[in-house]
């Protein structure tokens, strides 16, 4: 790009491209973990149910998911947690 604005903002985009491609996997490997540790019936379930909604709730703080995804996401954890 030639125009100044034009080289910031892709410097910019590039920044939120590394931030979102690092923040995501986290959230997901998280909620995976938690499923399993519930379904396999483990010891430290409820700790890493509680870091999967951390992780969550802090991509949904950045504006990587949206808060209603966020809020399914938590309850559906929740949910399988209380049932087991």
């Amino acid at each position: 790009p030639n125009i100044k604005s034009a080289k910031k903002s892709v410097i910019v985009n590039n920044k939120e491209q590394t931030a979102t491609s690092q923040e995501t996997p986290l959230s997901r490997q998280l909620s995976k973990k938690a499923n399993a540790a519930i379904e396999s019936n483990a010891a430290d379930k409820e700790v890493l149910v509680k870091a999967a909604v951390k992780k969550i709730d802090q991509a949904s703080a950045k504006g990587l998911i949206h808060m209603n995804n966020a809020a399914r996401k938590k309850s559906a954890l929740v949910c399988k947690l209380n049932k087991a």
